[in-house]
């Protein structure tokens, strides 16, 4: 079952801003996004359009899972997250900076 969302803005949580992220923004047009665990391709899609006013040509995605972490005695997990790569229309690109 896909999630119902109020906004955009619940679907997008953040960009993703690494080296190799920008890199490839350069590149090849691709962004990377933090997105709502339940989020699909074609919301993610729709609210990058609306949000950034360009046109996506692919959606990529993938569930990151969470990683075991120790301090001293106290172990624990964090949290698992979904991570998309939105590819654009050549003739666009977005400034996040």
């Amino acid at each position: 079952m896909t999630g119902v969302f109020v906004d955009d803005y619940s679907i997008l949580i953040r960009p993703l801003v690494t080296e190799q992220g920008m890199h490839f923004a350069n590149v090849k047009g691709a962004y990377s996004f933090e997105v709502n665990r339940r989020a699909n391709k074609t919301q993610i899609r729709n609210a990058v359009e609306r949000i950034y006013n360009v046109k996506v040509r692919k959606v990529r995605t993938a569930n990151r899972h969470g990683k075991y972490r120790r301090r001293g005695r106290t172990a624990g997990v964090t949290p698992r997250w979904k991570k998309a790569v939105v590819v654009l229309e050549p003739d666009y690109h977005i400034d996040l900076f």
